[in-house]
């Protein structure tokens, strides 16, 4: 099978319906097997405050109680993915939304940085990649949510979006992982960075080049890499095709 493209969006870009369109149109003309991943953003969080309930936030992740799961699952797994999966299978796409509860493509564990306890809130530990090379293979788009199945207890936990798709494109070896972001790369001295290595991108960090919130970005791009992702992009939806920041291995870096 040729090259696969995992794309990973963010709720906050999803918000804004010309991005959808934009989106779709692109994914649209692309000749190879795409796989979508999408993260959920304000609409949960509109929804967790309409229920009365506390949003809290701890290092950029949802600290996520029973209840609060419960109201992300129906957004992000039932508003928001199919919103999704509509506006490509209205442009032609053969789009199918899922989760990680879905034949059980992504298990997890609790996820607990420091020790926090953050509720329901995993780390995916196996994605069923035979499973989505297979929907490919037939030509489908999956549409994934950030929703995945506890391993030990079979319960439904939220996982950062960025997470999933580093664990997606590891699984689908020799996929491509592009991040859609609101920025068309890394800038170094004003100007997009076409190719960075780890090493490259660890001295820039290093002396401040790369700063503020780009350094989780290029930190998620280079852990994609270490779980087997060909290469990671960092782009925004006018460089979804070819455009932004590569990141590759050292072996075959500049």
């Amino acid at each position: 099978m040729e090259l696969i493209s995992v794309i990973k969006v963010s709720g906050h870009e999803l918000d804004d319906p010309a991005f959808l369109g934009g989106l779709t149109e692109t994914i649209r003309t692309m000749h190879q097997p795409v796989v979508l991943v999408h993260g959920g953003g304000k609409e949960i969080s509109a929804a967790v405050e309409q229920a009365g309930l506390r949003v809290e936030f701890v290092d950029g992740l949802r600290v996520t109680s029973p209840e609060v799961m419960a109201i992300m699952q129906m957004v992000v797994c039932g508003a928001i993915n199919k919103r999704i999966v509509t506006a490509l299978v209205n442009a032609g796409a053969r789009a199918i939304g899922l989760s990680g509860l879905d034949l059980g493509l992504l298990r997890c564990e609790p996820y607990r940085p420091n020790g926090r306890d953050l509720g329901r809130v995993g780390v995916v530990t196996t994605v069923d990649g035979a499973a989505l090379r297979q929907m490919l293979a037939l030509g489908w788009l999956p549409v994934i949510a950030p929703v995945a199945l506890g391993s030990a207890d079979g319960l439904s936990y939220n996982v950062n979006a960025d997470m999933v798709a580093e664990a997606v494109a590891g699984a689908l070896s020799g996929a491509e992982l592009v991040f859609v972001s609101n920025v068309p790369g890394v800038l170094v001295e004003g100007r997009v960075a076409p190719t960075l290595t780890p090493s490259a991108t660890e001295a820039y960090i290093a002396a401040g080049v790369i700063s503020g919130g780009m350094i989780p970005k290029v930190r998620a791009a280079l852990a994609a890499l270490s779980r087997g992702a060909a290469s990671v992009r960092i782009t925004n939806l006018a460089g979804l095709s070819d455009g932004g920041t590569r990141f590759v291995g050292e072996e075959t870096g500049p």
